[in-house]
């Protein structure tokens, strides 16, 4: 078997969720993702089932985009919605007119801190458990592509939606963070979906409770 699966993961679910979905269905398969969606977020995600397991390397370099809508003025400790609030800070009165003038400065090839509740690993363990434990976590500046950036909404003066096309390994949650601090704020993504990865589509995603749609995700690169 060599399946690659297109499915549009709910907000609520792992990664892992979705993959130990698949290989119930499918026991006697390898099966895996590429690349981790926040339990929050929702969208694409791709899982690979029997010989595609190969291509989850490749796939996982592929540009991912992404729809974030981000509330200014509140920053909660995971900088989702899921997290307790941490700082509160007002909002410039032209925050949301601002933000199109500063996204020029986070196109491009950026440094960016991931946040301390984040899948990556810290001497061998993930930094969402030491965090929990209440342990030091110190995450390391890295470089990321940010290749388009655009402001797509304006709810309100603290509400704004941004999309997104970004590199492997780019956080949305700390985008938001560093946009909101340049405009003089906080911020928290209070929404993420994941629209694209590469040429597979949201349009084309199939449900994860809809298991009869799984066999027409046999889709090789």
């Amino acid at each position: 078997m060599e399946k690659i699966i297109n499915i549009n993961k709910p907000a609520g679910w792992t990664s892992f969720d979705v993959v130990r979905r698949l290989k119930h269905h499918w026991p006697q398969e390898r099966v895996g993702h590429a690349g981790t969606l926040d339990p929050f977020a929702e969208g694409v995600l791709l899982v690979c089932v029997g010989k595609a397991t190969k291509q989850v390397p490749a796939l996982m370099t592929q540009p991912k985009e992404y729809r974030a809508t981000v509330h200014l003025g509140i920053e909660t400790e995971t900088l989702d919605i899921t997290g307790r609030i941490v700082a509160e800070r007002n909002v410039p009165p032209t925050a949301a007119e601002d933000i199109e003038a500063m996204l020029p400065h986070f196109v491009g090839c950026i440094q960016q801190v991931p946040p301390r509740y984040s899948a990556l690993k810290q001497e061998g363990q993930r930094m969402y458990d030491l965090a929990r434990r209440g342990a030091a976590v110190e995450p390391q500046e890295r470089s990321v592509n940010i290749y388009e950036l655009e402001l797509s909404g304006v709810k309100s003066r603290d509400v704004v939606e941004l999309r997104i096309v970004c590199s492997k390994g780019t956080f949305i949650r700390s985008l938001a963070r560093d946009l909101a601090h340049a405009l003089g704020t906080v911020g928290f993504v209070r929404r993420l979906i994941r629209t694209r990865i590469g040429v597979y589509r949201l349009e084309q995603a199939v449900g994860i409770d809809q298991p009869e749609t799984w066999q027409a995700g046999d889709c090789k690169q």
